[in-house]
């Protein structure tokens, strides 16, 4: 099997493990969001840490503990991404899994956005136009929710803020995820202890909840390591296709799996975010293949083929 082949099957393996992750989740009830959050960190550590030591790879600590940019970088990348964790986690639990949807679905635009004002990057008309279409999609929302879709933006905000601060660290994945979840692990230990002493903690009552809750870590890190594979072989352009799966998957269980309400404006606002996104995708696919055209009219011609 060829690289790009499978990098396209590791791609489709994180999406749909993403795109289906609200069922799992909705197997941890009766725990609240923030005991399975810290669960999730707990045991996120654990599995990756066995597996770091599986692969005879920690040694990376030892540099990265000289290079205190790098551990405030990772710190706020914890900060985010314990954000987007438990904002998802909350919002599938209270019957909004059609919401956290929509935070991955308008992820890509608000990319865009924080490219424009915090890398001061200039936008192609096209762009522009995603960005309007998505702005009045948003606006139609809120008619509809009477209220902004702060659960969806706050997921949308936190996971690009967090891709932003992990394409400047650099980190490989497996590494990445160990040391954001050891950063977030003490207070998640503490906040799990502290439950105990009030006889809140679901842990331990019943051995089924409890290997659900164990295996939080594993179902964390698993479509992370599956992403990096695809990653790692697939152009951005592939890559950038797939990334649609998860929220149709997600979507598709708000509304199918645990019957959640799509009145008719709710779905005009998620067909101006497809639109949007239909701008968006046609015009990266047609710059990038534009930039490599350019690429190989610009290239020397060999000596030999003259």
């Amino acid at each position: 099997m060829n690289q790009t082949r499978l990098g396209y099957l590791y791609g489709f393996g994180a999406y749909l493990l993403w795109g289906f992750f609200p069922i799992y989740l909705k197997l941890l009830r009766p725990a609240g969001p923030v005991e399975i959050l810290a669960h999730r960190i707990v045991w996120s550590v654990v599995f990756v840490a066995l597996l770091l030591a599986a692969m005879r790879n920690i040694g990376f600590l030892r540099a990265l503990a000289r290079r205190p940019r790098a551990l405030a970088a990772i710190t706020a990348a914890a900060a985010l991404i314990a954000v987007n964790w438990g904002t998802y986690i909350y919002g599938v639990n209270s019957d909004r899994v059609v919401e956290t949807a929509l935070g991955y679905f308008i992820n890509p635009l608000v990319v865009v956005l924080i490219g424009v004002f915090v890398l001061r990057e200039r936008l192609r008309p096209a762009q522009w136009a995603a960005l309007g279409v998505g702005g009045l999609a948003v606006a139609v929302l809120t008619v509809d929710y009477g209220r902004l879709p702060w659960l969806a933006l706050t997921l949308a905000f936190s996971f690009a803020g967090y891709g932003l601060v992990k394409k400047r660290l650099g980190l490989p994945a497996t590494e990445g995820l160990f040391v954001e979840s050891a950063v977030l692990a003490l207070p998640a230990l503490a906040y799990l202890g502290w439950l105990g002493r009030q006889g809140e903690a679901t842990f331990g009552h019943g051995s089924r909840h409890t290997v659900l809750l164990v295996l939080a870590g594993a179902a964390t890190a698993i479509p992370l390591l599956l992403f990096a594979g695809a990653a790692n072989r697939l152009p951005l352009t592939g890559l950038g296709m797939l990334q649609y799966l998860a929220p149709i998957l997600q979507l598709g269980c708000g509304v199918l799996v645990f019957h959640e309400p799509m009145p008719p404006a709710r779905l005009a606002g998620f067909a101006l975010v497809w639109v949007a996104l239909v701008v968006f995708t046609v015009d990266a696919v047609r710059h990038t293949r534009r930039t490599r055209a350019e690429a190989r009219a610009a290239a020397p011609v060999p000596a030999g083929a003259r």
